[in-house]
């Protein structure tokens, strides 16, 4: 297996990341809880979504309206972060064929 070189620019990537948050500027901290934030959300649908279905499941006289619409809240909302995943990985890896 052949060895890469490190770069001095990936080296002080490399160190900015494991030095901790305080290295980290006040826009990529903001981004990241923002991302964490918005998975947090799409997480709370999925999971009222799926207790919405058991209880109507169970017999417990829950309206199949709501009951779909929780399921498709949940279903877009995952969708949508999807989306945005692939945006962003797609960003990244444009970046990462730029040359400097």
């Amino acid at each position: 297996m052949k060895e890469m070189s490190v770069t001095p620019e990936l080296q002080a990537l490399s160190t900015k990341q494991t030095q901790g948050p305080e290295a980290k500027s006040r826009g990529d901290s903001a981004f990241a809880q923002f991302l964490e934030e918005s998975i947090d959300q799409v997480n709370e649908l999925q999971k009222e979504a799926s207790l919405s279905a058991e209880s109507l499941a169970a017999g417990n006289g829950e309206n199949i309206h709501e009951t779909m619409i929780a399921l498709e809240k949940a279903e877009l909302s995952f969708k949508m972060m999807m989306q945005v995943r692939n945006k962003i990985i797609k960003a990244y890896e444009e970046v990462m064929r730029m040359q400097v």
